[in-house]
């Protein structure tokens, strides 16, 4: 059975965050050599009757689809994690559960990661649309570009909004679900739902039942019955680290618990890396915008968060989008993966130089990166003034926002 990359994902409500914010975050793990891009999708109107391809199958398009930005694995369709016009975030996580997940070709949680953030404009719209897709589509097929083995997880997932989050953890096509409206919650690659359900598939319990999982004597546990022996332990390393900062969790707080090492919440290990990284910052004064700062490269301790706001004709940023190979993609050809062709965008490749180089001349390495942080410290601080001035936000202060922080950042690599 695969192994699930350890990924981390967390939200802090208020109280525990600061000003009335809601902070989402996410680390991406996944295979070391992985090339993530952040790509930018309008919102679109669709003619009846169209369809759409997401990684492995096609299934009917909806009539309006909203404005996205995702960081995703560049050779497919979907997304690790991304954010909507609507300010609702999505991150995925690969589980495994008792239940062998499919390697038949369906949706891949990354797709639902998409499907949710592109048909849904709050936080439960979302979850319904990726549990009546799994009810219909079903989950399956690779989790790597990898022609030697299939990789198949089950799937859970963080959706996030200005008001609630909810927890959404599945099994094939059986589902639960817990909302969270307070507090700093964490999720991993292990089922962390319990006992607290707050939606869930109609038959779950009748199915679990007739499994011989659970005798419906004793309380269900989701974590408990869908779990593998001893492995629906509390798997949350960076939440006490969230959990110390109460009342003071901002963005720079969830950035500081993504770039710990020692905590394994940046994962650096031989199979995997933590390949890009994602937090968002949510006011839940709707009259404020929503800021989602994006890496676009791999190991958030050595990598830059820049700011994206959704506006109207926002600049879209070539530099962090991989190759297109379109209908010669190996992902898309049957065999897949018979070839790995160069993903690597502008970015990542500059990024590999300043990796060389920290390795290479300490000295050099540490004034670099110095320069770098203070680049997102700059960031950070005009975000915080936008969200705090009294003033509505002019929609040019920020149409270019995220095409000149990558730019920056690259001449800075130059």
């Amino acid at each position: 059975m695969a192994e699930a990359p350890p990924s981390y994902c967390f939200v802090a409500f208020p109280p525990c965050s600061k000003d009335g914010l809601v902070v989402f975050g996410k680390n991406s793990a996944r295979p070391r050599d992985e090339v993530q891009e952040v790509v930018y999708f309008a919102a679109a109107t669709h003619d009846p009757g169209s369809k759409v391809e997401c990684t492995y199958i096609e299934i009917e398009q909806v009539p309006k689809t909203h404005a996205v930005a995702l960081s995703r694995p560049s050779w497919l369709w979907g997304a690790e994690m991304g954010a909507n016009e609507h300010g609702v975030c999505i991150a995925n996580e690969a589980v495994v559960t008792r239940e062998p997940a499919s390697e038949s070709e369906a949706l891949l949680g990354m797709d639902l990661v998409r499907l949710g953030l592109e048909r849904g404009s709050t936080a439960k719209e979302a979850l319904d649309v990726i549990v009546a897709l799994l009810e219909e589509h079903g989950q399956g097929g690779n989790y790597y570009e990898d022609a030697s083995s299939c990789h198949a997880f089950q799937s859970a997932f963080l959706i996030v909004d200005r008001n609630e989050a909810w927890v959404l953890e599945t099994s094939g096509k059986y589902w639960a679900a817990e909302k969270i409206t307070e507090g700093v919650k964490c999720i991993c690659n292990q089922l962390s739902l319990t006992t607290k359900i707050d939606a869930e598939h109609p038959e779950l319990r009748d199915y679990v039942r007739s499994q011989g999982w659970w005798n419906g004597d004793s309380d269900f546990n989701f974590s408990e019955v869908f779990s593998l022996a001893a492995d629906h332990l509390a798997c949350c390393s960076g939440r006490e680290s969230l959990e110390k900062q109460s009342g003071d969790v901002s963005a720079q707080t969830m950035i500081d618990v993504l770039r710990d090492k020692d905590s394994g919440v940046c994962v650096d290990s031989e199979s995997f890396l933590t390949t890009a990284s994602i937090v968002s910052v949510l006011p839940q004064d709707p009259s404020f915008p929503c800021v989602h700062y994006f890496t676009g490269t791999p190991d958030p301790s050595r990598s830059v968060f820049k700011p994206f706001i959704f506006v109207d004709d926002v600049k879209l940023v070539p530099k962090v989008q991989s190759p297109s190979f379109g209908d010669d993609d190996p992902a898309k050809k049957i065999p897949r993966f018979q070839e790995k062709p160069d993903r690597r965008h502008e970015l990542y490749k500059a990024h590999e130089w300043a990796r060389s180089l920290l390795e290479s001349d300490q000295e050099k390495g540490q004034k670099l990166m110095s320069i770098m942080l203070d680049l997102e410290k700059q960031g950070l601080e005009a975000m915080e003034d936008i969200l705090t001035r009294t003033e509505i936000l002019d929609p040019a202060e920020v149409v270019d926002l995220f095409y000149d922080c990558v730019d920056t950042e690259l001449k800075f690599f130059k």
